[in-house]
């Protein structure tokens, strides 16, 4: 991944902590994944590619009870094997709060929507791995038949990029209120708009802010009951009509016109490359608990 060819988002087109300070307790620090379609090894980080996975281990099921849907039929009855979502070793997201003793973070998930306090979604499952353990690798089970084509990411290489974000949904009410009248003046006045272009940046992401859709859904800890923590953000796409501005990086723009004006295949290959679609438009966001010591996750999904 070394030699990855860069992916770099625009600066921010205004100064955001000049004009607005008081976002600025408000900033942090995110690693846009930017997954492009590629053939990632499982010695790569990847979106949707091969695992790490040790042979001596058995490949993770769910055993949930399913309920179908005219758009998700229930799976044929017995458990259903997991699908690989995200792969990421320590040197290329070093931002990740790895457990001691690990550098490789696997995200599967069941590809069957399961309902949770959040709405309906694929039930996502994380391990924390030693990537110097000297075993001998399980490839990964064919995906279950009638899966949600959308649930299985299409295996995808990664380019990562650490940018800056302030909150947008995640703003208290009352100082995005005080705010708002500034924000549509420079909206009115440039045609930037604090919540799509100069706030929270969209994709699959490591840190920052979740990139909701709807009002935040923070979950507490199942065991401890604090807050948790923003681990990572899988979003249906890196921009959309109103954010590619901001999103898109330099080195993808065309050299006429804008994204828009591309055919939809080479469109799609920049804003959704490993095919997901979770909600409409929406995302998976990744949650955890870093005082107990066995890393409880929890998850909430959203979509527009």
């Amino acid at each position: 991944m070394a030699d990855a060819p860069l992916r770099t988002t625009p600066p921010r087109p205004v100064d955001v902590e000049a004009l607005f300070p008081e976002v600025v307790p408000y900033r942090r620090e995110a690693v846009r994944l930017h997954p492009r379609r590629g053939e990632p090894g499982v010695l790569d980080s990847s979106v949707g590619g091969p695992l790490l996975w040790p042979a001596s281990e058995a490949w993770p099921h769910c055993e949930d009870e399913h309920v179908g849907t005219e758009y998700s039929p229930v799976p044929r009855p017995g458990p259903v094997p997991l699908v690989p979502v995200l792969q990421l070793y320590a040197p290329d997201v070093p931002e990740l709060p790895f457990p001691q003793g690990t550098d490789v973070l696997q995200m599967l998930w069941c590809p069957f929507y399961h309902a949770h306090d959040f709405g309906w979604s694929p039930r996502p499952e994380l391990y924390w791995r030693d990537s110097g353990a000297d075993e001998d690798v399980l490839p990964a089970p064919p995906p279950p038949p009638g899966a949600r084509e959308n649930y299985l990411p299409d295996p995808c290489v990664l380019h990562p990029e650490r940018v800056t974000e302030y909150a947008q949904w995640d703003l208290p009410e009352e100082l995005h209120d005080a705010l708002d009248a500034r924000f549509e003046a420079l909206e009115a006045s440039t045609g930037w708009s604090y919540w799509y272009h100069l706030s929270v940046a969209e994709g699959i992401k490591v840190g920052g802010w979740p990139s909701w859709c709807q009002e935040p859904r923070w979950p507490d800890c199942p065991d401890c009951g604090r807050r948790t923590e923003h681990l990572l953000t899988v979003s249906s796409a890196e921009f959309d009509g109103a954010s590619w501005r901001s999103w898109l990086p330099l080195e993808e723009r065309p050299a006429e016109g804008t994204v828009r004006d591309l055919p939809y295949e080479d469109r799609r290959a920049l804003q959704r490359a490993p095919g997901l679609m979770i909600g409409d438009m929406g995302g998976l966001y990744v949650f955890d608990c870093r005082h107990c010591p066995d890393r409880p996750f929890s998850y909430a999904s959203d979509g527009s």
